[in-house]
């Protein structure tokens, strides 16, 4: 190299040099004459530095002017030296640095060295760029001689700027410009020079935090400045400026370490402001160029070749040059599995702890958070506090975030990476070390784990509230790049890259960005075989973590957030408990925009299938999942069975009201959309195209399938429309929805207003609400009545959608099936079953539409001798009982069909024994029963003792429509003895001895027994006499207050009358004369029209 102007070129990246000032810059003291310095001169002997030499050196260096250089160099800054001596310093160094005698001296000092070095042994001899190259690989040189020298000589170049070749030339102006210090000697200290450096490099760092520069300098500057720094990293005294305002320091707190710099950076906050500034400015300086950091480069060099992190060597401030791009390429080599040596590993956690620790350190978080900071969170500025306020601005906890703010705050936790390592985050590891000693002890320091162990900790007794908000703004960043969970990504990787197209880890793509790939993962997560392209199983376990994790928090949910913005905003700004959000969204699904409502239909669709994912309900269900569910709970795979699980078992003691009001919450939001609910949808989603399409309302599509099948039942189809399969599960959808009103809205939305005013204190659930109307059916509105109308209906169709009676009778159902009715009055009945199956049979008889079987039997009965009410009836009002007390009195009368009959005479026998049972009775006799029979009707079980005192007591009832029923009732029991219980077990014996073979029904019984009663030659029991001739009187009566209503009630009463033998010879007498009078008068009338005709 033949001189310095052809040296810069190479000089842009590689090295800074030294050259040989002009003699007109030599200033005063030129006059040392080489002679004299050939001849063995010595500082110590001049004059003007004497006084200074023996006040400030000790003895033994004075023999050795590089040792008094050093001394008079280094001293401290309170300490002054003459003027003289000053300039006589700087000369000295001058000539030192510029004499191609002294290359010669390294020739033979590095003599071994320089043959290894390449380019330094190329370099041309005699004119001092020797030196400048073994100062710039002084990293690589070996031996301990040259080593040193070396080492001596950069302290002198490195003490004043003016010193480094070509270093005056590149940044004069910008020194001008920026005021940086003196350009002269003499005019400032010539030996703290380094401060001119230290202003440059606080000018490069403004430069890059500021938004609109006052002044950039220029870029062959900002190499040299950087080039500079990158030389005298790896020694302490080599940065002038960090030298002296650390010295106290350095003297105080790291006097006997091996790496000075890393002391004074962990001891940061115990140092005076002046090295705190100059320490800041040399990590800023490292943020931009990664060389700064002298262990840093050296501990990672062999890592970043390996890696091809730095393959643009020609460009120093490129993008490769600066810390962020070595973090992300080695982090990018760490999360693919591959080694990078511990030291530098070591070093990167170190720098990564830097930048979470200090946001100032990130020039783009300074240029874009600049507002952010100022208006909330100001003076936080170390530990991490400041960029953890950002963090939780950003999640919109305490404002709104510019979008450059919020991608530099994304950036920069990448860079950092503390997903991997917790204590890289200082603010979150002091905040949550106590959770983390007692929730996650069992977990190693430093594992990824320690954050989701932590997660599955919020909101429980466990974790502590300062701990809360860190994690949460820490996770509200990880979440949004699937890439910073390393635990994710190390067993997704594969799967991101098959299924989502993902790019490498410190890549991204427009068409998938980091948000979306997770997105893309759980799309594959729940997939079926059938559907193909499913994640493996280790992937998807940690999908179903990361869901989780982020139901907990709807901010955790990225996509969820982005487009439920407003919604949210809208709808749901009081909600800001745990797990409220979502909830509320769920809640207002119809009222949502379409974004909103398609991703959290999406999201409440996965829950359906797994609802693990609903962290806090599966906490506060634990004791009903451990005692009921823990089989299903512990499958890989849900597919619905814990949900389906949790609501059969919503009543057992073991359930607490969080669990109850959450288990019901995912019912109300399933009757939202059918394929909320998975099992349901799974078994039925063919049926549902086919049969009810365009309906999406999952209680709409519970009606449409179940009237299909109900209509092939009752049809007798000798196919069933809906499958087996799907009509299964539709019954246990069915039994789900009538356990609360709520889970039928329309059925809720119709009786809303009744409820509150009948049923204010009904808790919902065990169908309570439901039986509160049922009880209060007529005080209800007309459009609430019609709905409970239509619900009894179904319920009587299909006795178990009836929740509250197989709730109660659920034992004697097991006991008994299917035949509760029929054994009511068995001994082993239990009293509240039986209760409850009185008054369902109390409610069946007010309606025929109630009874489906005697709707069957009596299809062609009831429009034959009932039409005239029926005409007046309307649809959802009960005829309270008038069409089965017309089919009663046609029962009586003989009339009805063999399968009609045969149903009424199963309601009298019921009504008979128990006067409820008849509506008409209870309407008309009310008064009569408390005033005549309160004894008989208090009695808790009743066997026709009421009906009994009704008839002793017909002479005394004043209702007329009370006296019609009761004589109703005993012209019903002429027609069967078995409608009169009293009777009927007064004469059970004479029945069976004298009646034995004569079949039920039609009055024949009763005949019977009547004839038996006119025969002397048998004798009747006393009771059953005395019961037969209390119903002769009575019937008597009956005719003589109700006569016949028509000829075959006449009939009747001449068949049973005690007469019945005279009754019938006269009338048989009657019609013997009329056929007489008959033939006589005919015969008459026959010879009169013959005289007529034969005139």
């Amino acid at each position: 190299m033949a001189a310095c102007g052809r040296v810069r070129l190479f000089l842009l990246i590689v090295s800074v040099s030294f050259c040989y000032p002009a003699a007109g810059n030599a200033g005063p003291g030129a006059a040392v004459s080489q002679s004299r310095r050939a001849a063995g001169w010595k500082l110590a002997e001049e004059e003007a530095c004497r006084e200074d030499l023996t006040r400030l050196c000790p003895k033994h260096t004075w023999n050795n002017n590089l040792a008094v250089l050093e001394c008079l160099q280094d001293r401290k800054e309170d300490t002054e030296i003459a003027p003289a001596c000053n300039h006589l310093l700087w000369n000295y160094k001058f000539n030192l640095t510029t004499d191609p005698k002294f290359e010669s001296v390294a020739v033979e000092v590095c003599k071994t060295t320089i043959p290894e070095i390449k380019e330094c042994a190329e370099e041309e001899r005699g004119k001092g760029y020797l030196v400048s190259c073994l100062v710039d690989h002084r990293g690589n040189i070996t031996e301990y001689q040259c080593h040193q020298y070396i080492t001596k000589m950069t302290t002198i170049i490195y003490s004043d700027y003016r010193l480094i070749c070509g270093f005056m030339d590149k940044c004069r102006e910008d020194i001008n410009a920026l005021r940086c210090g003196s350009i002269n000697t003499g005019e400032k200290d010539i030996h703290s020079q380094g401060e001119v450096i230290a202003c440059l490099e606080k000018g490069l760092v403004n430069e890059a935090e500021e938004q609109s520069q006052r002044y950039v300098i220029k870029d062959e500057c900002k190499k040299a400045i950087l080039r500079v720094a990158e030389l005298s990293s790896d020694d302490f005294h080599l940065d002038r400026y960090l030298y002296f305002s650390c010295r106290d320091d350095r003297e105080r707190f790291c006097e006997n370490v091996s790496s000075l710099l890393a002391c004074l950076l962990n001891l940061f906050g115990w140092f005076g402001s002046q090295c705190r500034d100059a320490l800041t400015t040399r990590q800023k300086l490292i943020a931009q160029d990664y060389k700064v950091s002298y262990s840093l480069a050296k501990a990672c060099k062999a890592d970043l070749r390996k890696y091809r992190c730095n393959m643009d060597t020609n460009l120093p401030r490129a993008r490769e040059a600066r810390l962020s791009y070595l973090l992300l390429c080695l982090e990018s080599a760490v999360h693919r599995g591959r080694t990078v040596s511990g030291e530098c590993q070591g070093e990167m956690l170190d720098y990564r702890r830097m930048l979470m620790e200090d946001f100032s350190l990130s020039p783009e978080i300074v240029l874009h958070c600049r507002g952010e900071i100022e208006s909330h969170c100001s003076g936080l500025h170390r530990k991490g506090r400041t960029l953890h306020c950002l963090m939780r601005v950003g999640r919109g906890d305490k404002g709104v975030v510019d979008d450059l703010c919020q991608r530099s705050l994304q950036t920069l936790i990448q860079e950092a990476d503390p997903g991997s390592d917790y204590r890289i985050d200082r603010a979150l590891n002091e905040a949550c070390e106590s959770v983390i000693q007692t929730a996650c002890k069992h977990i190693r320091s430093g594992d990824p784990m320690i954050l989701s162990c932590l997660m599955e900790h919020l909101y429980t007794e466990k974790m502590v509230e300062d701990c809360e908000h860190r994690l949460l703004e820490l996770q509200y960043f990880i979440s949004r790049d699937w890439k910073l969970d390393p635990i994710l990504y190390r067993k997704c990787q594969g799967d991101a890259a098959r299924l989502c197209h993902t790019h490498s880890w410190n890549e991204t793509s427009e068409m998938m960005p980091p948000g979306a790939v997770f997105s893309c993962l759980y799309r594959h997560a729940y997939r079926t075989e059938e559907q193909g392209r499913r994640l493996s199983r280790d992937c998807k376990v940690e999908v179903q973590r990361i869901l989780h994790q982020r139901a907990l928090d709807v901010k955790l949910d990225p996509d969820l957030q982005k487009r439920c913005m407003t919604d949210l905003g809208k709808w749901c700004s009081e909600k800001t408990d745990p797990g409220q959000e979502l909830e509320c969204l769920q809640d207002h699904l119809e009222d949502l925009g379409q974004d909103c409502r398609d991703v959290v239909g999406n999201l409440t669709e996965l829950e359906s299938e797994d609802i693990q994912i609903e962290a806090l309900l599966i906490r506060a269900c634990e004791p009903v999942i451990q005692s009921h569910c823990h089989e299903v709970a512990d499958n890989q795979i849900d597919s619905g069975d814990l949900m389906e699980c949790l609501i059969q078992n919503k009543h057992q003691k073991e359930m607490n009201e969080k669990c109850a009001v959450g288990v019901t919450h995912f019912q109300l939001v399933q009757m939202k959309d059918f394929r909320f609910s998975y099992k349901f949808k799974m078994a039925c989603k063919e049926d549902v195209l086919k049969l009810c399409p365009n309906i999406k309302k999952k209680v709409d599509v519970v009606i449409c399938l179940s009237t299909t099948v109900r209509n092939d039942t009752l049809q007798d189809a000798k196919e069933q429309r809906v499958a087996l399969k799907c009509r299964k599960q539709l019954r246990v959808e069915e039994l789900e929805m009538s356990e609360d009103i709520r889970l039928e809205p329309e059925l809720y939305d119709a009786c809303k207003q009744d409820i509150s005013r009948l049923c204010p204190n009904v808790a919902f659930g065990n169908a309570q609400v439901i039986e509160c109307l049922k009880d209060n059916k007529k005080q209800l509105t007309q459009v609430c009545h019609q709905k409970i109308f239509k619900l009894q209906e179904f319920e009587m169709m299909d006795p178990e959608l009836d929740y509250q009676l197989m709730r109660v009778c659920k034992q004697m159902i097991k006991v008994s099936p299917p035949c509760l009715k029929q054994n009511k009055n068995s001994e082993l009945m239990d009293p509240k079953c039986k209760q409850m199956i009185t008054k369902r049979q109390i409610t069946q008889n007010t309606d025929y539409r109630l009874n489906p079987v005697l709707r069957k039997a009596c299809k062609a009965d009831i429009p034959k001798f009932c039409q005239n009410i029926l005409n007046k009836a309307s649809d959802g009002n009960e005829l309270e009982g008038q069409v089965i007390a017309c089919l009663k009195l046609k029962y009586a009368d003989q009339r009805l069909s063999m399968d009609c009959e045969d149903q009424i005479r199963v309601i009298l026998q019921e009504s008979a024994l128990d006067y409820r049972l008849d509506p008409q009775l209870q309407m008309h006799c009310t008064e009569e029963i408390s005033r005549l029979c309160a004894e008989e009707a208090a009695a808790q079980e009743q066997t026709g003792q009421v009906e009994e005192c009704l008839k002793v007591n017909l002479l005394k009832i004043k209702h007329d429509s009370c006296k019609k029923e009761v004589l109703n009732i005993l012209k019903e029991s002429k027609a069967d003895i078995f409608v009169d219980p009293v009777l009927h077990t007064a004469c059970a014996l004479d029945i069976k001895h004298h009646c034995a073979a004569i079949l039920p029904g039609r009055g024949r019984q009763m005949s019977c027994l009547m004839e038996a009663l006119g025969d002397k030659r048998v004798r009747l029991q006393p009771e059953c006499k005395k019961r037969l001739q209390d119903r002769i009187d009575m019937w008597s009566y009956a005719a003589k207050v109700a006569p016949a209503e028509g000829f075959s009630d006449l009939a009747m009463q001449v068949m049973i009358s005690p007469s019945k033998n005279y009754i019938l010879f006269m009338i048989a007498l009657c019609v013997c004369v009329l056929f007489m009078v008959g033939l006589l008068c005919g015969r008459i009338t026959k010879r009169v029209t013959r005289e007529l005709k034969d005139r």
